[in-house]
């Protein structure tokens, strides 16, 4: 899949600039392309989160999927104003292909703790109608499981020490794509 990475970052851009009417180069047409993927696209500047917006499952093309993540996350994410024409070329773009989700058992909070991964597991975190997910890079900020998973519940909306039987979490690898520093 050496090919992949790169077409996949070309169609995320490609994406977002065509709302601005710009054309760009055609891609290459990977079978890859045409099958079942779900994707998460994150838009930076100057290393600062820009938009992140993705699929937990694959249920449509990668080649569909890559493309609405990326114009999710360039004028669709609720913690952003849209992406403005003039930011498009200071923004980089990172696309993760995740792979499917697999639930995780465990007896309790330091065993389900104890069972993550870090720098490999994206984790979905399930309670009721509350959900979150992080993708594995957020690691990189959040090294320590107990402070990731804590985030984890907030982001959802619920209480940093909450737990309960009614936790359900899966967890997912990607692979990830990132553009060269505008």
């Amino acid at each position: 899949m050496p090919e992949l990475g790169p077409t996949l970052l070309q169609l995320a851009r490609a994406a977002i600039a065509a709302r601005f009417g710009e054309t760009a180069p055609a891609s290459a047409d990977l079978p890859e392309l045409h099958r079942k993927g779900a994707t998460f696209v994150t838009l930076t500047q100057r290393g600062e989160l820009r938009g992140c917006i993705g699929s937990l499952e694959a249920w449509r093309p990668l080649l569909t999927d890559v493309q609405e993540n990326a114009c999710a996350a360039a004028f669709r994410d609720p913690r952003f104003n849209p992406l403005r024409e003039a930011e498009l070329p200071i923004t980089r773009i990172e696309v993760s292909l995740l792979s499917p989700a697999e639930l995780m058992h465990f007896r309790d909070e330091a065993d389900a703790l104890a069972q993550l991964r870090p720098n490999i597991d994206g984790v979905i975190l399930t309670v009721g109608q509350y959900r979150s997910t992080f993708l594995p890079q957020v690691w990189e900020q959040l090294p320590e499981p107990a402070e990731f998973m804590a985030h984890l519940k907030q982001k959802a909306g619920l209480p940093a020490a909450y737990w309960g039987v009614n936790v359900q979490l899966e967890r997912y690898r990607v692979n990830k794509w990132k553009e060269a520093a505008p």
